[in-house]
């Protein structure tokens, strides 16, 4: 008997290419995992459904009302490592299937993207 395939993990997304696919106005979701203090120093310029990791117990609940499974996913943090953790979790343990992982998080975003957004 065959052993079930696991889920491919996200895939990797720089903040350059991010860049491009929103100002091209591709639907995408963006998911920011960072703290309320973290939001509050350093912020993309564009809307983000904030889940904290922190206060998962609060959201989980609502993660279906939250975030469109057929919507593609973009994670994000400070570095990109919590991120990739809530990436890996949303395909492998909730069956979201397109879900990438801003690489380097908004640290990256602000070195090469933007550099008006503060780094931390």
């Amino acid at each position: 008997m065959d052993e079930p395939t696991p889920p491919a993990p996200p895939r990797s997304l720089s903040a350059m290419e991010l860049q491009r696919r929103l100002a091209e106005g591709e639907p995408l979701r963006i998911v920011d995992v960072r703290e309320d203090r973290e939001l509050e120093e350093a912020r993309l310029p564009h809307p983000v459904v904030h889940l904290p990791l922190s206060r998962s117990g609060e959201w989980i609940p609502e993660l279906e009302t939250l975030l469109d499974r057929q919507q593609p996913v973009v994670v994000l943090c400070h570095a990109g490592v919590r991120s990739w953790h809530f990436a890996c979790w949303l395909m492998q343990e909730q069956g979201y299937g397109e879900v990438w992982n801003l690489q380097g998080g908004i640290d990256a975003w602000s070195r090469e993207v933007d550099p008006r957004v503060p780094r931390y």
